[in-house]
């Protein structure tokens, strides 16, 4: 799990506006569109490139 200080530090790579992240899982998702980054051995991977569009994301996190 990350810790609440950390996440509150972070922002979506992949929005302009760096909207909040929150955890959902072992996923950090944006709480604006809702794309994810995988928590791979605890290390969020906030990478363009790791990014799963959010209507994947509903799959995983349902």
């Amino acid at each position: 799990m990350i810790k609440p200080e950390f996440l509150a530090l972070l922002g979506c790579p992949a929005c302009a506006e760096r909207s909040p992240l929150k955890q959902v899982g072992n996923y950090l998702v944006c709480t604006k569109d809702g794309t994810g980054f995988p928590i791979e051995d605890g290390i969020p991977r906030l990478l363009p490139e790791s990014a799963i569009p959010p209507e994947v994301m509903k799959d995983k996190t349902q």
